[in-house]
């Protein structure tokens, strides 16, 4: 190939308005998956990146930290162009390490959701190749591969890169770091010569600029940071969460991350001590660190720790001060230091050793001035993440098990004596049934736990808010999820009430406020939807009018309940209304706003009196989309 040594570098100039993943050019499916996963404006790295792959001819070198959204950046412009009526592999990704292998796939294979007939295979060592083969002899479009495996299996033949039109190099200096500028040179000499080339780099090495000099034609440099900045394998994101629900979402985030070796970061002995109880409790195999323990329980806690026996360590920052383990994938931040400097010693404690890391922050919304102080202080920005779902941890933790099952190593001498006698029990089971209740016998506790729990995510229901929490200042249209909640179910009718969880309204005290009210049969309710400022909830199309007249003239601490048949209508931005005329109601009197009860205001007597009545619930068909577990410790 003829050597080019010119490599064009461009910056991004800084726009008055973000924009929008739809003005870059990507098309309806991937951008209905990608707003499904929380993207709502491109990274600059994006931003740079995805024009010029749609729209432009030509390699590209780009230069950007870990953590900086380069996985869209190449992957949505890639999977635009794959032809998914041909099974042959037309993009290749080559990663240094399994774990980024995975990760590359798996998020390509989200981002892919919606692509019918588009298949993604991650290839690596440490898992069985005789899978990996039956896969690519069925056909795939796109290979996510460490150079090692993917070299094995183009030298056995299954791998055949003749319609490759595009190949990736991420993580390009690590990869070199690793010794694997030979195989990179042996990969690249089975593609074609016409094919688009990407790379990607922390830094750019004289080796890099040989790369890009020997494979690459015209090369389009774009660099996000400054140029040649040490490697900060760190990546810092956030999730944002009411004060009470922040033990709930530091499960969901051990639920999502099934792999997960962290250390969690708490501010006192005492809730570290609580927080390591109730992960215990709960399953977790986890422990803990702080001061109050003696050395013989610390050196226990930490040697546990280092030889994984324990996945999860809650630990203060003194007491952790003496343990440094090189494999950390997460370091979670349950509460934020005051001291900026503590938390760049927390989040210095995982991105070791050439591997990537992630530094989590579980904030509440008064944390956010704090979070803009860290940001400042260490040059780095926070990425907000909506709080995993049930819908989407289930998931995860089942291809996690598919996953594993795929890898187990099974001793065929052993096993076979056992085999005649197990199959004989089991002939009755289809090959779908015996998966079936393989999968729940794995998963029915976290199946039962998740099912039909409520969205904990602060912002998930504020449409007047950006991705990292703040205000827009602008109102949008209805989302389909809107619509959806304004949808009942076949044979129900859906009913609004004026009243939501800001108020400290939940299932309980909805079931409580139509037990105490209506007549007769208790009338069945299915699903709920809980929003700040309004409840939406379905009830047959039978009782529905009946509800409507018992709760005319019921009260939620005092302040009178309005219910009527669900519309089209912006009851928040009604709410919100209601709130500023009362505020300038009492302004014109020269008064201030009685405070409003909400079920944490209320009296004593009152709350008891509640909570008391809410245990006598109506029928109801347990098809909720919220759900509180009422059995919290």
């Amino acid at each position: 190939m003829e050597e080019n040594n010119n490599i064009i570098e461009e910056h991004l100039e800084p726009e008055e308005e973000m924009r929008t993943f739809d003005e870059l050019g990507v098309e309806p499916r991937l951008l209905k998956a990608i707003n499904e996963l929380g993207f709502e404006h491109p990274m600059p790295i994006q931003e740079m990146v995805i024009p010029h792959l749609i729209d432009k001819e030509g390699d590209v070198v780009g230069l950007a930290q870990t953590g900086t959204g380069k996985t869209a950046a190449f992957g949505l412009p890639v999977l635009q162009r794959i032809d998914t009526s041909k099974d042959v592999p037309q993009a290749l990704v080559i990663a240094p390490t399994r774990e980024l292998c995975l990760q590359i796939a798996g998020d390509l294979a989200d981002f892919a959701k919606y692509i019918d007939g588009l298949r993604i295979l991650p290839v690596y060592g440490g898992s069985s190749i005789d899978s990996q083969i039956r896969s690519l002899r069925k056909g795939v479009q796109v290979i996510v591969a460490t150079p090692g495996r993917l070299i094995d299996l183009i030298n056995r033949g299954e791998v055949k890169l003749d319609d490759v039109h595009t190949v990736i190099l991420d993580e390009a200096d690590e990869m070199l770091n690793m010794g694997f500028l030979d195989d990179i040179n042996e990969i690249l000499s089975h593609v074609p010569e016409d094919r688009k080339m990407l790379m990607f780099s922390a830094t750019m090495p004289k080796e890099i600029a040989g790369i890009a000099k020997r494979f690459m034609k015209n090369p389009v440099e774009f660099v996000a940071g400054n140029k040649n900045e040490g490697s900060k394998n760190v990546k810092h994101i956030y999730y944002m969460v009411k004060a009470h629900d922040k033990y709930l979402a530091l499960k969901r985030i051990a639920d999502n991350n099934p792999d997960i070796y962290g250390i969690i970061f708490c501010r006192t002995k005492k809730e570290t001590q609580e927080i390591a109880d109730k992960l215990i409790a709960d399953g977790y195999n986890a422990d803990c660190l702080h001061g109050d323990l003696s050395q013989a329980q610390r050196d226990l806690a930490m040697k546990k720790f280092r030889d994984h026996v324990t996945q999860l360590l809650v630990a203060t920052d003194v007491a952790a001060r003496g343990l440094d383990v090189d494999d950390l994938t997460h370091v979670i931040n349950y509460g934020l230091p005051d001291d900026t400097a503590v938390y760049t010693h927390r989040s210095g404690r995982t991105g070791r050793a050439n591997k990537t890391g992630v530094s989590v922050a579980i904030i509440h919304s008064r944390e956010r001035g704090k979070l803009r102080e860290i940001e400042k202080k260490i040059g780095k920005t926070f990425e907000y993440k909506k709080v995993p779902t049930p819908e989407h941890i289930i998931e995860k933790q089942l291809y996690n098990l598919a996953d594993r099952l795929e890898r187990v190593q099974v001793d065929e001498n052993e096993i076979n004596k056992y085999l005649p006698g197990v199959r004989k029990k089991l002939e009755w089971l289809s090959e779908e049934d015996l998966l079936k209740r393989v999968l729940s016998l794995e998963f029915n506790r976290l199946l039962q736990y998740y099912q039909n729990m409520p969205d904990i995510d602060l912002n998930a229901s504020g449409s007047d808010r950006d991705g990292r929490g703040e205000r827009t200042g602008k109102r949008e249209r209805p989302s389909n999820r809107e619509k959806d909640r304004r949808t009942a179910q076949d044979g129900f009718e859906r009913l609004m009430v004026n009243i939501g969880k800001a108020r400290g309204f939940f299932p309980g005290n909805l079931m409580e406020l139509v037990n105490r009210n209506v007549n007769g049969p208790k009338p069945e309710i299915g699903r709920i939807d809980l929003l700040p400022d309004y409840t939406l909830f379905d009830v047959r199309k039978e009782d529905a009018h009946r509800v409507l007249d018992a709760l005319k003239h019921a009260d939620f601490f005092g302040d009178p309940v309005r219910a009527e048949i669900a519309t089209d209508r912006d009851y928040a931005l009604e709410a919100r209304d209601r709130a500023k005329k009362r505020t300038a109601k009492a302004s014109r009197k020269g008064e201030t706003e009685p405070k409003r009860k909400t079920r944490a205001t209320a009296p004593k007597k009152e709350r008891k009196s509640a909570k008391k009545s809410a245990g006598k619930e109506p029928k109801y068909n347990g098809n909720y989309d919220i759900f509180i577990n009422k059995k919290k410790k």
